[in-house]
């Protein structure tokens, strides 16, 4: 049988491996016989994989020291780990869900990847709003911020820190899906094509705190659509491993939504629209702490 996804011998490397759809994607592309290096926090146990290595996506001496620790040529990364923001602040939250993903990209990824390879990312539906000039004015300084402490400083000057970390999240994957757009008309010279995959409601080991933040296993469910059930981490991890495929080599730039055509209604107006912009929500918490205040 040919080899159309073309993973074998290849390199690839999977932030979050240890669980959920990271660990999906991972096992996956053993099965398809790539040379999975795989990053987290938490040990990863999956069979097969050339390496596990520790990494804390909030600290940039630990991302330096897990890079010095993998091959020089990646031919696939999959940017997957990620926090919800119950357990973090803002701050944290959108350090390890955007910081550490663009200073990945541009440190490393651009020097060690070349024509025919490929990157993916895990956002969400989350962070639809990406393209509103309401959101793009707060996470734009960070993104085009040069360097991790130059990024870290852009973050501190927001002073959003005082925001819960679920906001922290959302902020952090409308900034990660424009990253796309932005990140990828600079990287396609190099030919190495960029792509997002945008999960709709998922159980993973992340669905308590994903409930808490939505109000009730009722309301997560509710956010599933007409699927009528969370979706399987193997149902994101299989559409992920296909962008970063051979088979999707003429696809870059692409946010592919994944969830059983939940956000599509909100897009054609067919039901309210539930996301927010970030000038909204400011505007709301400023509301709440005067009334508290009276």
């Amino acid at each position: 049988m040919k080899d159309y996804f073309g993973y074998k011998g290849k390199t690839a490397v999977v932030t979050g491996a240890s669980s959920g759809m990271g660990r999906a994607a991972a096992e996956m592309l053993v099965d398809l016989g790539a040379k999975v290096y795989a990053l987290d926090w938490n040990e990863c146990t999956v069979e097969g994989i050339v390496k596990f290595v520790k990494v804390n996506l909030g600290e940039k001496e630990s991302i330096d020291a897990c890079f010095a620790q993998l091959p020089e040529h990646i031919n696939s990364f999959f940017g997957i780990a990620g926090v919800s923001g119950i357990k973090t602040d803002f701050n944290t939250t959108v350090t390890i869900d955007l910081l550490a993903n663009t200073y990945i990209t541009e440190e490393y990824l651009t020097k060690r990847m070349t024509k025919g390879d490929a990157i993916a990312f895990i956002t969400s539906t989350g962070g639809f709003n990406w393209d509103r000039e309401g959101n793009k004015i707060f996470y734009l300084p960070l993104i085009e911020a040069e360097g991790w402490d130059a990024k870290k400083a852009a973050l501190e000057a927001m002073n959003l820190n005082r925001l819960p970390g679920t906001l922290g999240y959302m902020f952090a994957k409308s900034a990660m899906n424009y990253y796309v757009a932005y990140q990828q008309n600079r990287i396609v010279e190099q030919g190495v094509r960029l792509n997002a995959l945008l999960p709709g409601s998922t159980d993973t080991g992340m669905k308590s705190e994903f409930s808490m933040a939505a109000g009730g296993d009722e309301k997560l469910l509710q956010s599933a659509g007409h699927a009528h059930r969370l979706a399987e981490p193997s149902e994101m991890g299989e559409p992920v491993v296909f962008l970063n495929s051979d088979m999707a080599r003429f696809i870059s730039g692409e946010l592919l939504v994944v969830d059983f055509g939940a956000v599509i209604e909100e897009q054609a107006q067919l039901k309210p629209e539930t996301l927010m912009t970030m000038e909204q929500i400011l505007e709301m918490v400023k509301a709440r702490a005067a009334a508290a205040q009276q």
